[in-house]
């Protein structure tokens, strides 16, 4: 939308969010995690009984509110378009995958770019194979590498999902039939009034701007575009004020709250999450905001996403949060298990199979 068409405006935008975003910190989100789709998708999933991990159990209208916030306002720009066809089940592979990075690093891009403004010095760390991840793929790009064309479908087909995330959400306020933590982050949370209409405004300038965290990195390497990435120095910015306004900011790695500091995998998780975010055309929040506007195929990613969070907690792939030692327990370095540290590797060998074996013909055209 030409609403925001250069670079200042952008960065705007991406002030706004970050505004926002600190709003919902404020409001009771979870500490460095005042919006993680990741981590939102997790609870959600828990909420579903899809999971039994009590502490990640919630069922977060934000989801709900970048979703329908990205439908709305693509239909009053008339950017709507219902797809679908290219390569569901990949995408929904393709999910699962960035779900289960994810959750080995605690936190997706979002988070991670939240986590550093507030002087979380894993999430820098993190960084380094985000970026990777975004490189490797762009890498792919540049060879050809094409999940193949959507095609044009019914409109009422990209109005399941925001339709059915609507319905799920009105079950849980009047009948309370999901399930939800008594502690931890799923206990933490803004109000359900103020989450949802954050999340609205969220969805609707993310679809307007185009916002996507790895989109930003690799618009830099293939054109040497900064537009996407002033989106996420901006937001950085707001939150980089609010964390020291507030007392929150800790430069550090341990202390932090939910989070570890086993840097390998966080590098490998976010690695992941970066490769497999350019290979499905957009992170996590991207993924949500095209299934707002009418993608299928985002909708299906969207749903691997789900799933994925379902299968890091009832495997034991997730990663653990560090915990410092007390009188009555010892100290918990966190991070992976073994379990999760060997989907990791399985999740890298599957992008790169992904990769090399869905290219086009560059010399035929094809």
């Amino acid at each position: 939308m030409k609403l925001f068409n250069n670079t200042w405006k952008l960065a705007i935008a991406g002030a706004i969010v970050g505004v926002l975003a600190a709003l919902l910190a404020f409001f009771g989100n979870p500490a460095n995690m005042a919006i993680c789709v990741a981590c939102f998708i997790r609870d959600t999933a828990g909420a579903l009984s899809l999971h039994s991990a009590a502490p990640v159990q919630y069922f977060r209208p934000e989801i709900v509110g970048f979703v329908v916030g990205a439908f709305l306002i693509s239909l009053i720009t008339k950017e709507y378009k219902a797809t679908a066809g290219s390569a569901p089940m990949i995408r929904f592979l393709l999910g699962m995958i960035m779900m289960i990075g994810a959750l080995v690093f605690l936190g997706c891009p979002l988070r991670m770019v939240i986590r550093m403004s507030a002087g979380d010095l894993n999430a820098y760390v993190a960084l380094i194979g985000f970026a990777g991840g975004v490189a490797t793929g762009t890498f792919f790009l540049k060879k050809g590498f094409t999940l193949g064309r959507a095609y044009e479908t019914k409109k009422a087909n990209g109005m399941v999902l925001p339709i059915a995330l609507i319905v799920l959400l009105i079950i849980g306020i009047s009948t309370g039939a999901y399930t939800a933590s008594t502690e931890g982050p799923g206990s933490m949370h803004a109000p359900i009034a103020i989450a949802l209409i954050v999340a609205l405004i969220i969805g609707a300038i993310a679809q307007m701007s185009r916002m996507c965290f790895a989109g930003s990195i690799r618009d830099v390497i293939l054109m040497k575009n900064f537009d996407l990435i002033s989106i996420i120095g901006a937001l950085f910015v707001v939150m980089l004020i609010y964390n020291i306004a507030t007392g929150n900011f800790h430069f550090s790695f341990s202390g932090q709250p939910i989070a570890h500091s086993q840097h390998l995998w966080n590098i490998l998780g976010m690695y992941v999450v970066g490769f497999g975010a350019v290979l499905a055309g957009g992170c996590p929040l991207r993924q949500l905001i095209l299934a707002g506007q009418g993608s299928s195929d985002s909708a299906v990613t969207f749903l691997g996403m789900l799933l994925g969070a379902a299968f890091a907690h009832n495997f034991g792939l997730a990663g653990a949060a560090a915990k410092a030692a007390t009188e009555t327990e010892a100290a918990v370095a966190g991070g992976p298990a073994t379990a999760g540290k060997a989907a990791v590797i399985a999740c890298i060998i599957v992008l790169f199979i992904i990769a090399v074996t869905n290219k086009r013909n560059l010399k035929r055209g094809k």
